[in-house]
């Protein structure tokens, strides 16, 4: 799920933004690499060279991607690997990560498996515009997860970087959950979810449609709000005439604060909450947009764990969990996990410096589960 890449394009990049920076660097136009595919036998219009590095397709033909490759002067498996989205697992080592092979079972692992709730996950980000996701290029994600002094509330701050591999892309969803959950099939510390020690409460996760712990709700009474559109944006797109305008109150949703974006529509259901931060501009291919959002604080009492969950590859990823007060856990461990019900692999113990926080950095990050634990006194 988490791979260390050295002296190749970054596999956490989509196919769309790998090919258009291969194109770029080989110095060929699209209608060059037609003619050289056309003289080994391949038929593929400059057209479809352009919604293929645009993001609004795909090519079917590994021989074709292969192809590629060879006249593109990049690395086999450059932009064959991003075709079939596979999901390394991880091995921890001194400094870093290094990869290992894909284990049985993790190709084509639906992203819902990577809720406690599959179901009610799909039935919620169901509700939300995820058309533009896909083409949207996570270059990277940084969480600080605050939990206070008597470990009885938290807030997160995220920070997320974003560039388009297609035109037209208003939006991205994020989706949180914010109260702990027991997770079927997972033992140990934090929601039950693997790992050694004792059970415990563990933090909800979030996603970068973006994948997190955490709530950012715009409905904890049972109803549906909804906010207001940025200026320019499809006010109909964004706010249906059957539900409910709550106009600028974030904060009872558990939103607290977005910046250089606006919240678009709300979803929340027994703790999970989906929702679309709206870009100040369109996104044209290559644009790209940075969001900032704070959740919380929320009351939910002793935690000990935080994740994130990926349904997209994110090229950087960066979790800091910060202890206020002077009691601090004995030890803090990083780990992954292939999805909600699957045990979790530690990745090493992780120090807690004189500022009451640890982190874990993480490059190149595929499909998967990325967290944090820790164990008290």
């Amino acid at each position: 799920m988490i791979q260390a890449v050295q002296d190749r394009y970054h596999p956490a990049v989509e196919f769309a933004g790998a090919l258009r920076q291969a194109i770029q660097a080989s110095g060929l136009t699209l209608e060059r690499i037609r003619h050289r595919l056309g003289r080994r036998g391949l038929t593929v219009s400059v057209a479809t060279l352009s919604y293929w590095q645009r993001g609004r397709s795909r090519p079917r033909s590994r021989t074709v991607v292969v192809a590629l490759e060879e006249i593109l002067q990049v690395p086999p498996g450059t932009l064959t690997d991003l075709l079939d989205d596979p999901a390394p697992t991880a091995t921890p080592v001194r400094g870093g990560l290094t990869a290992g092979a894909p284990g049985p079972g993790e190709r084509g692992r639906p992203v819902r498996d990577l809720w406690p709730d599959p179901e009610q996950y799909t039935n919620l980000v169901g509700q939300l515009d995820r058309s533009g996701d896909h083409r949207l290029e996570r270059l990277s994600i940084h969480d600080v997860f605050r939990l206070d002094e008597v470990r009885r509330s938290w807030t997160l701050s995220v920070r997320t970087v974003l560039r388009a591999a297609g035109d037209d892309i208003d939006r991205v969803v994020c989706v949180h959950q914010t109260r702990s959950v027991q997770q079927p099939g997972n033992t140990g510390n934090l929601g039950n979810a693997g790992g050694t020690g004792n059970p415990g409460n563990g933090v909800a996760p979030a996603e970068h449609a973006l994948d997190v712990a955490a709530e950012d709700g715009g409905m904890l009474d049972g109803r549906m709000a909804d906010h207001r559109p940025a200026e320019g944006c499809d006010a109909k797109k964004d706010l249906p005439d059957d539900e409910m305008v709550s106009g600028t109150g974030i904060g009872t949703a558990g939103l607290a604060d977005v910046r250089y974006c606006r919240p678009g529509r709300i979803r929340a259901e027994g703790g999970l909450v989906a929702f679309e931060l709206v870009f100040d501009r369109v996104l044209s291919a290559g644009d790209t947009a940075v969001v900032e959002y704070e959740l919380g604080p929320i009351d939910e009492p002793a935690y000990d764990c935080y994740d994130r969950r990926f349904s997209h590859p994110v090229h950087d990823y960066v979790a800091i969990i910060q202890f206020d007060g002077d009691r601090l856990p004995a030890r803090c461990y990083g780990f992954t996990a292939e999805s909600s019900q699957s045990p979790r692999q530690r990745l090493g113990e992780l120090w807690i410096g004189t500022s009451g926080s640890a982190n874990i950095a993480v490059g190149a990050v595929r499909r998967g589960i990325v967290g944090i634990e820790w164990e008290w006194h």
